[in-house]
């Protein structure tokens, strides 16, 4: 199936041209300068040589949809581009596609002054700096957005902040210049107004990145997972997006694509599994026959195609409803495919563990690797349990209303 326009259909074909030629031979080398570097937070300079070729090969910022400074796709075109480059760990950011950095650019695109535009999204856009995104606290359930305690208190001509973050997603990255910050600037107001967004530079003093998360182990460097403190941190009024009381505002904005985005990479990375599942079905021998001759390993393979088609569908129709109604009027697609997408690449590639014994869990395949990251977007972006809540919620209204029988 596909909906794409001839120019998406041409970039799904150049980047699948330039996966295999750039990006899967370049991942032993990133892991290896990794490894070899003078610390694990150093990016290793094979990155910049394919960010400096995909952008030669026009494959570059293809996210953007509404934004003249994109590629002109809508999300319908997009997705099948997105799920491709999820096929590989470092394939989003040799396009210049990657989180947060997509979601905060977003955000620029659509809330952030021409100032604050030039400032941080030029630089955004070409690759020259890397961002975070600040929101999750470590001492409330942050599931509930509206339990955030960071404060944002106005101090003449600045903001001063203070708060605790964690699973600030790239701020141990060294080229991360820029943090999209959400706290509250008035307790007192509707419990949807009292937060606002602000752009806090990350060189800012009293910005503190006090150390980074693993995920089951991994530490996922050089990108990271940090916990950061802001003390009395000072940043300029202009620094606020859009005004006080809009945090939610933006969130919603923001996290919509946000989520549809890592929904399509997750996708890409169940199919890369499903082609080793069934190499290392056919190549080896037990009991005096291949594994795709056992009939639980062809079961296995059956059950993982018919999920992974399921799970596009199921994209394809969010990425459809944002293009036609955007982010809100999508809701709760966008949150089926949340609990859906993640859900199903944990399935595959716990087969695929499976199916290779003990070289499933060890670093020999980067497996073990990409269920500790699958398992984790369980959690981000909201719990599977609080999408859950919402699609029954807006199931049993429109039921109520009888726009049910739509389907």
């Amino acid at each position: 199936m596909s909906t794409s326009s001839e120019r998406a259909a041409a970039l799904s074909i150049a980047i699948r041209k330039f996966l295999v030629a750039q990006v899967y031979p370049a991942e032993k080398t990133y892991a290896a300068q990794l490894a070899a570097g003078p610390s694990r937070w150093v990016p290793p300079p094979i990155m910049e040589e394919l960010k400096q070729a995909a952008r030669a090969a026009g494959l570059w910022n293809l996210f953007l949809p509404e934004s003249e400074m994109g590629a002109g796709l809508s999300n319908a075109e997009y997705a099948p581009l997105c799920e491709l480059m999820g096929r590989s760990p470092i394939a989003s950011e040799a396009f210049n596609c990657s989180a947060p950095d997509t979601g905060n650019m977003e955000v620029l695109v659509r809330y952030g002054t021409p100032a604050q535009q030039e400032r941080w999204l030029k630089p955004l856009l070409a690759g020259e700096i890397r961002s975070c995104f600040a929101m999750t606290e470590p001492a409330v359930a942050s599931s509930d957005a509206t339990n955030i305690e960071c404060q944002i208190r106005r101090d003449g001509d600045h903001y001063v902040i203070d708060g605790r973050k964690w699973w600030t997603s790239g701020a141990m990255d060294p080229r991360c210049a820029i943090a999209i910050l959400m706290g509250k600037t008035d307790t007192t107001a509707a419990k949807h107004l009292q937060q606002s967004m602000i752009l806090v530079p990350m060189n800012t003093p009293g910005v503190e990145v006090v150390r980074p998360l693993t995920v089951f182990g991994y530490d996922d460097a050089p990108h990271g997972h940090a916990e950061v403190v802001f003390r009395s941190v000072r940043v300029p009024v202009e620094n606020i997006l859009l005004g006080e009381g809009r945090g939610f505002e933006i969130a919603q904005g923001r996290l919509g694509p946000g989520r549809i985005h890592h929904c399509m990479r997750s996708i890409g990375a169940a199919e890369r599994v499903l082609e080793l599942m069934c190499r290392r079905a056919t190549s080896r021998v037990a009991f005096g026959k291949t594994l795709a001759e056992q009939g639980t390993v062809r079961l296995a393979i059956a059950q993982s195609r018919i999920e992974i088609d399921q799970a596009r569908l199921l994209v394809m129709d969010a990425a459809r409803a944002i293009d036609e109604g955007g982010a809100k009027g999508a809701r709760k697609q966008i949150a089926m495919i949340k609990v859906v997408a993640p859900n199903m690449a944990l399935a595959v590639i716990d087969r695929a563990i499976q199916i290779h014994g003990g070289a499933g869990v060890c670093q020999d395949f980067q497996l073990a690797k990409a269920w500790a990251g699958m398992r984790t977007l369980r959690l981000a972006d909201g719990p599977d349990e609080v999408h859950l809540e919402a699609i029954a919620k807006q199931e049993i209204a429109e039921q109520l209303r009888g726009s049910g029988e739509r389907r």
